[in-house]
């Protein structure tokens, strides 16, 4: 299973990257391939490509902020998570999305 996720959050500092370490540390522990882009306070960080997108199972995007670029998932399967589950239960949320999509 392929995954792509956005985090953010209100200040964009802590919780948008804790968000996404975490995110890639369940799918890791989990086999699952995931790419993050992070939307902090220092702008766009591994922007999510095209190919990325269109290969991704279903998207992650955190719900504290609204998420630049949202239109690019278009015809996805969006989940939408606080970065504060993302940061406590990644593991969960990514076993939840192979459940459904597996």
């Amino acid at each position: 299973m392929k995954l792509v996720a956005v985090t953010a959050c209100p200040s964009g500092v802590a919780h948008t990257y804790l968000a996404a370490e975490s995110l890639e540390v369940a799918a890791k522990e989990n086999g699952v391939e995931i790419h993050v882009e992070t939307q902090g306070s220092i702008g766009i960080e591994n922007e999510l490509s095209s190919e990325q997108i269109g290969a991704a199972d279903a998207v992650i995007l955190t719900n504290n902020i609204g998420i630049k670029n949202e239109e690019r998932f278009i015809g996805k399967p969006v989940v939408r998570v606080s970065a504060g589950d993302c940061i406590n239960k990644a593991g969960a949320i990514v076993k939840k999305l192979q459940a459904k999509l597996g």
